[in-house]
């Protein structure tokens, strides 16, 4: 099966309060965006490697990611069409596409095969983490209406993967609905088609502030992989 992953990584950092795009930052030793597609690259069964940038942001990421065998296209105004710029340059055979937030570098490779084991047999699947806090709906004046059984609630993260035809037609569906959507697995139950919750490593955290840095290295010194 031809499977193509999509590294997303075209995001402003506002929250970062960097003077430069957070995937460029250390983690560890490692820029986040680099650590982030070593993971993808060492995985046989992904073919092709797409990284998507601010055009700003080109030739540093060439810079950092010059070993790697990746090819690059520009972020959209939104996630959604970030996406679409990638689904755009991939050929038709891709039988799999493969959406991951350059932001998350420390990702599994068990999390990833494990999550592709049940997009082949599902169509779609998406890794996630169960919520640990007791979560509340709120109302307009943030008085509480619901408390939420929390063993039915997942905190999803990336990767998320699915068949490309499924997804194309999905996206089209919501381009034609002018729909814009943050997560990809809410496009395709956009579309009325199921999604597969993986189970995953609550370290695969997302990095958004300067915090998340420190948390970062933190678990990569508990993984053993930073001394």
């Amino acid at each position: 099966m031809s499977n193509v992953a999509i590294i997303l990584g075209a995001g402003n950092s506002t929250r970062m309060k960097a003077d430069k795009s957070k995937l460029l930052l250390q983690a560890g030793g490692m820029t986040v965006i680099e650590r982030t597609v070593k993971t993808f690259s060492e995985i046989p069964v992904i073919d092709e490697i797409i990284v998507v940038c601010r055009e700003s942001d080109l030739d540093s990421f060439e810079e950092v990611l010059g070993s790697y065998d990746v090819s690059y296209c520009f972020g959209g105004s939104t996630r959604q069409e970030s996406v679409f710029n990638a689904v755009e340059t991939i050929d038709d055979d891709c039988e799999y596409v493969i959406i991951h937030d350059g932001a998350r570098p420390l990702i599994t490779e068990d999390e990833i095969l494990k999550t592709i084991d049940k997009a082949y047999e599902y169509g779609a699947a998406a890794v996630g983490v169960p919520v640990k806090d007791t979560i509340k709906v709120v109302d307009d004046d943030n008085i509480i209406v619901d408390t939420p059984d929390r063993s039915t609630l997942v905190s999803i993260r990336t990767p998320q993967i699915f068949k490309f035809d499924l997804y194309k037609k999905a996206l089209e569906l919501a381009k034609s609905q002018k729909k814009d959507f943050t997560d990809d697995c809410a496009l395709i139950e956009n579309y009325g088609e199921k999604v597969c919750a993986v189970t995953g490593d609550y370290g695969n955290i997302k990095i958004t502030t300067p915090e998340d840095i420190a948390v970062a290295e933190s678990i990569l010194k508990a993984r053993g992989e930073l001394e």
